[in-house]
C-alpha cells in the first residue's frame, strides 16, 4: 500500500502537510534543482517540530565533485537527525564509485538512493544496492519541466522497478512530478511510498504548499493508519 511522501521547504510547511495527512515529510529545497539540500538548521527545526509523529527525510543534494563531498553531506544530513537520507545517483557511470563512498554510511543511516528516470544505469543497479546496505531506492525525474515520470517510464517498467526493489527488501518509492492524473495507474504500482511537491502546491513547485492541494492528493490514496509501521517505514535509525 503506497504511502504519501510530501517535501516541503521550511516548519511552517510541514506542519500543513502533517495536518493534512501526509505519511513521510521529506526535506527539500525545490528551487535548487531535483534534490536541492535545505540547511541543516533548517532540517533540525523541522525534525523537532513533527517530534516523531511521522517519519521525515532530507535530500542530501544535488550532484557532488567529489566521493569526499557525497560523503560529507551525506554525514551532514543524518546528523539532523531525520529518518531517511536521499542521497542522489548522479552519475550511473560511476555506480561503484558512489556505492563505495555510502557504504560507511549504510551501516548507521537509512540511505535512500535516487534514480532519475532520464539517466540510463547498470542492469545490475538494484542488487548493488542490496548488497551495499542501502535501505530503499526511488525512480525521479532530473528535469522537472518535462512532464509526469509516466512520461520518461511505462507503468510496466515502474512496476518492475518496484516489485525488483522489493524483493530485495528494499523500500521503494516513485515521484516526478506526480500529479492527480497519474494516481490511479500508480496506487497499482504498489511502490511503498509516492512522493509529491508540484501537486502540492497548485502544479508548481516552487510555489507555497496549498493544503487544499495536499486534501486532494490524500483523499486519492489508500487511508493510511500510523500506529506502527509498515516495510519498515518510520524509524529506521539504530
Amino acid at each position: 500500500m503506497s504511502r504519501l511522501l510530501a517535501s516541503v521547504r521550511s516548519e511552517a510547511e510541514a506542519m500543513q502537510v502533517l495536518r493534512c495527512g501526509a505519511d513521510i515529510i521529506d526535506c527539500k529545497d525545490p528551487a535548487d534543482g531535483a534534490l536541492g539540500a535545505l540547511p541543516a538548521v533548517v532540517i533540525r527545526r523541522i525534525v523537532a517540530r513533527v517530534a516523531g509523529r511521522r517519519p521525515v527525510s532530507a535530500t542530501a543534494g544535488n550532484a557532488c565533485n567529489s566521493m569526499r563531498e557525497l560523503a560529507n553531506r551525506v554525514a551532514q544530513t543524518g546528523d539532523c537527525g531525520v529518518d531517511y537520507v536521499k542521497v542522489g545517483l548522479f552519475s550511473p557511470d560511476n555506480l561503484g564509485g558512489q556505492l563505495r563512498a555510502l557504504a560507511p554510511f549504510a551501516t548507521t543511516h537509512a540511505l535512500i538512493a535516487v534514480c532519475f528516470a532520464e539517466l540510463d544505469y547498470p542492469p545490475d543497479m538494484l542488487p548493488r544496492l542490496a548488497d551495499c546496505g542501502i535501505h530503499g531506492v526511488m525512480v525521479d525525474t532530473a528535469e522537472k519541466g518535462s512532464g509526469s515520470l509516466t512520461r520518461r517510464w511505462s507503468l510496466g517498467r515502474i512496476s518492475d522497478f518496484v516489485q525488483q526493489s522489493q524483493e530485495l527488501n528494499l523500500l521503494s518509492g516513485v515521484a516526478g512530478r506526480v500529479g492527480l492524473d497519474d494516481l490511479p495507474s500508480l496506487i497499482l504500482c504498489n511502490a511503498d511510498y509516492i512522493g509529491f511537491r508540484s501537486a502540492l502546491c497548485g502544479g508548481e513547485r516552487s510555489e507555497a504548499i496549498d493544503e487544499t492541494a495536499v486534501l486532494r492528493i490524500r483523499r486519492a490514496m489508500p487511508a493510511q493508519h500510523h500506529s506502527g509501521p509498515q516495510r519498515q517505514i518510520g524509524s529506521a535509525q539504530p
